[in-house]
């Protein structure tokens, strides 16, 4: 039995049911794009529905040549796409699940010169302007989703999703925020709700009644001029009556300054605004945003706040996350930690989607882990991601496998990440690793620095050099004063005054400058009611405000700030594309005192000595920390010409310590145990 009984309950539809209340969002993986990449598609859609989700929704495909998310992006507008379709929709009915095909009209965001939109407003995240849609441009769109759907219907899909939300076309009709116009599709929410309202009746027009229509609507907008609840209700009401299966839930325009899915926002942060809507509808609604866990899933459908949980990331970290759940193997989900850098920062890159955690996510034709006929002895040395990702890998492949780790815990830098606020799930990967060392059965061997000599006697047949990095010391006068502090020290508790300086503005600058704003006793993760008075977010479900919104309250920081870098660029520039805004946001509300340009000249008991725009400058500052990169620990790895009995390979930081990565350093891991 499982305590998981509402997630996995079917859901009827009256022509059809959905096998449990679980649902794969969708989110754009770079393969619809292309229809020689379908084959990779099918295989990836594939592997979620057999690991037991009810109900797929595609990344989003065009109408038309217009809602292209960017040039010769997918579309569904001709006979001759249904084929390269059919093997979506064959490989997921396979497995006993249902699958929508999402279409979607980029508007505004269209990353091309012909995009249209409601009004000819540009968007601020978009170098082109669109043009405004006449009325008859509208009426010929709402035909061409119409015949998507129709097309959709042939290829043997169970139904579409309308993308109504994220600040895409329909939403740009729907809110004031772009909506500027004065005949029957502008003015009042009754004329703006027109053009999404005649979508869904012509899509039913057209497929009948014996076919799922879901449509993602805009619950809280999180821009100026956006929809209130009251707006949102009314239009959830006229979609049902024009003839929705699902009410789908989206939060916040891809433009709008308040973080909606990055790690930082608490789980199942926006739920609320979700049951207010499902209180005014009878068709079944479906929570999403920041849901990764099944106890959040199912506290969600127990309460009645909703009828199914969505949940797009998850599944790439874990395609078998529905299955784990039903026979109780919870500890052995893969959990998303929400950190977008392989997921959505490709995908505004327009590169293919994989996973941070798991690297196999939309490659699964590519990294397969076959089971070996020739075992060997492998020994990974060092207990990081990169190592735990190696070990288990080629563990589970049949090797055996001995991983040294030199501590008294496995987990390495994700053990300074973890304790970062608005980072509390990297606890996750490493709970999960640790799982999967223990399944797999590596030989774990902690507080073990092993050597050459050791590894050479114990006659392994491959040794994986996973040892990491170190922390690079300042080399100035100076920098061995005891106030000098490295970013382990300081993320492993060591006392820091009230005024800081920062050296080094990388990711680990920015994670350390925003761990030192926070008192150190702090509830984490941050509560949700914190969450929505510091990035202004109305925490009345039933709000009457714009778009959501309402005035910040930031707490005065414990801390005095700097963080300074030598490179002249802007600080943060080499963050995530879709996160990196994020923390440049909160140090720069924080006041935390940015210096680009920065020359260290030497540490005092004043504080520290810069020069900085061709002036020396003393920062009178109590405590330096440096993240002034690292350095990789490879002491173990073999000189050019000498002989070892074992071969020897090494991967992640060890390999290469700029811009450690966390992506690179599990895939690397991952691919060579693929290997061997």
């Amino acid at each position: 039995m499982t305590s998981y009984a509402n997630i996995l309950k079917p859901l009827h539809l009256g022509f059809t049911t959905i096998k449990n209340r679980v649902v794969m969002g969708s989110m754009h993986s770079g393969l619809e794009d292309r229809f020689f990449n379908y084959p990779k598609l099918a295989a990836y859609f594939g592997e979620r529905a057999k690991g037991g989700v009810g109900l797929i929704i595609t990344g989003g495909i065009s109408p038309n040549r217009q809602g292209w998310l960017l040039p010769a992006g997918g579309t569904m507008n001709s006979l001759a796409d249904i084929p390269h379709h059919r093997l979506v929709t064959h490989a997921v009915h396979k497995h006993g699940a249902k699958i929508l095909m999402q279409i979607l009209h980029s508007g505004r965001y269209g990353y091309h010169p012909f995009s249209v939109s409601s009004s000819p407003i540009q968007a601020p995240i978009n170098p082109f302007k669109p043009r405004q849609m006449s009325d008859s441009q509208i009426l010929a769109t709402i035909d061409d989703y119409a015949r998507c759907a129709s097309l959709a219907k042939k290829a043997g899909y169970d139904g579409v999703e309308i993308m109504g939300s994220e600040g895409y076309l329909i939403n740009q009709f729907l809110s004031s925020h772009v909506n500027k116009r004065t005949d029957r599709w502008g003015g009042d929410i009754d004329n703006r709700m027109r053009f999404p309202v005649e979508i869904v009746k012509a899509i039913r027009a057209k497929v009948g009644e014996k076919f799922i229509i879901a449509f993602r609507l805009s619950l809280l907008d999180l821009v100026h001029d956006g929809n209130t609840m009251q707006e949102v209700i009314v239009v959830a009401k006229a979609l049902e009556k024009a003839g929705i299966t699902l009410l789908n839930t989206g939060i916040g325009w891809h433009e709008a300054r308040v973080p909606t899915i990055v790690t930082s926002v608490p789980r199942a942060a926006f739920v609320d605004y979700t049951a207010a809507v499902k209180q005014h509808v009878s068709v079944p609604v479906i929570a999403s945003n920041r849901i990764n866990m099944p106890d959040v899933a199912e506290e969600i459908i127990a309460s009645g706040k909703a009828d199914m949980v969505q949940m797009a990331r998850p599944f790439l970290a874990d395609a078998y996350w529905v299955n784990k759940t039903a026979t109780n193997r919870v500890d052995e989900i893969n959990t998303c930690i929400a950190c977008n850098q392989a997921c959505l920062d490709h995908a505004f890159k327009n590169e293919r989607v994989s996973c941070l955690v798991n690297p196999q996510a939309c490659h699964e034709t590519e990294l397969v882990y076959i089971k070996t006929k020739k075992p060997k002895r492998i020994a990974v040395v060092g207990g990081g991601v990169a190592g735990m990702s190696a070990a288990t890998v080629a563990a589970s492949r049949g090797h055996a496998v001995t991983l040294f780790e030199a501590n008294n815990d496995v987990g390495g830098q994700f053990n300074l990440a973890k304790v970062v606020p608005g980072k509390e799930e990297f606890h996750e990967t490493i709970r999960y690793f640790k799982v999967q060392l223990k399944q797999t059965g590596v030989d774990v061997r902690l507080n073990t620095k092993a050597s050459r000599e050791q590894l050479e006697r114990e006659g392994f047949d491959e040794v994986i050099v996973a040892t990491g990095v170190v922390p690079r010391a300042l080399k100035i006068q100076g920098s061995t004063a005891p106030q000098v502090l490295s970013y382990a020290e300081v993320l492993r508790g060591a006392e820091v005054g009230h005024k800081v300086a920062v050296i080094g503005a990388g990711g680990i600058g920015f994670d350390v400058s925003e761990f030192l704003l926070k008192p150190p006793h702090q509830p984490q993760p941050q509560p949700l009611v914190e969450w929505q008075r510091e990035w202004g977010v109305d925490p009345d479900p039933n709000y009457i405000s714009e778009g959501g919104m309402q005035r910040p309250e930031v707490e005065i920081p414990v801390r005095q700030i700097y963080l300074l870098q030598r490179k002249t660029t802007p600080l943060g520039i080499g963050l995530g594309k879709t996160s990196g805004w994020v923390h440049r946001a909160q140090l720069k509300k924080h006041a935390v005192r940015m210096l680009r340009g920065v020359q260290y000249k030497a540490v005092t008991d004043e504080g520290l000595w810069v020069e900085h725009n061709g002036h020396d400058q003393l920062l009178r500052v109590d405590t330096i920390v440096v993240c002034a990169g690292q350095e990789s620990v490879k002491e173990l790895m073999p000189k050019e010409g000498e002989n070892t009995s074992a071969n020897y390979h090494i991967i992640g930081g060890a390999k290469l310590a700029a811009e450690l990565d966390a992506k690179r350093a599990i895939r690397d891991g991952a691919e060579l145990a693929a290997k061997l």
